[in-house]
């Protein structure tokens, strides 16, 4: 239990990187007169992020979820493959990565790196780790309740996304 733990410690911590990467490619984007959408959607975005994190360890706590090394190791490959699209997705957007939804005008479109076989592969990474990383630990409650509130989510950020490169074309 304490190894996991410490994983989604270090999650935890990621997290934290990547806003530090957001703040920082928002300043830039907002200097090249970029325009965000979707702000409305945002603090539940994150507080869904954070419930999610505390929620793997209440459960495992609380009903003593067992480590099933079969589900378990299977669960962390996973995870693992969900941190490297998660982190290609950054690498590759560059200064145009962020977690709010912030479109610069005359900025190409990325079609590079994973984006040249998916549309959004940074949400298969989010959506990955949200069944992966619970069910590590046999967090089926989290596991089911992530992903559902998730996709509602997802739904109202693909729109805004929607928006803003609307916004774009009219502008261009």
């Amino acid at each position: 239990m304490i190894w996991y733990f410490g994983l989604i410690a270090l999650v935890g911590v990621e997290r934290l990187a990547e806003l530090v990467v957001a703040k920082r490619n928002a300043k830039w984007s907002f200097a090249r007169g970029g325009i965000e959408t979707g702000r409305g959607h945002y603090p539940a975005m994150v507080a869904l992020h954070i419930a999610f994190l505390l929620s793997c360890i209440l459960e495992t706590i609380v009903f003593d979820r067992p480590f099933i090394p079969l589900l378990g190791w299977t669960m962390f490959v996973l995870f693992l493959a969900a941190q490297a699209l998660r982190w290609w997705c950054i690498v590759t957007l560059g200064h145009q990565w962020n977690t709010r939804v912030i479109v610069v005008p005359g900025m190409q479109r990325i079609t590079s790196g994973p984006y040249r076989w998916m549309s959004h592969p940074n949400y298969v990474a989010v959506v990955i780790e949200g069944i992966a990383l619970p069910l590590i630990h046999t967090n089926v409650i989290t596991a089911i309740a992530f992903t559902t509130i998730n996709a509602f989510i997802l739904r109202l950020r693909l729109r805004s996304e929607r928006e803003a490169l609307h916004m774009l074309e009219v502008r261009e």
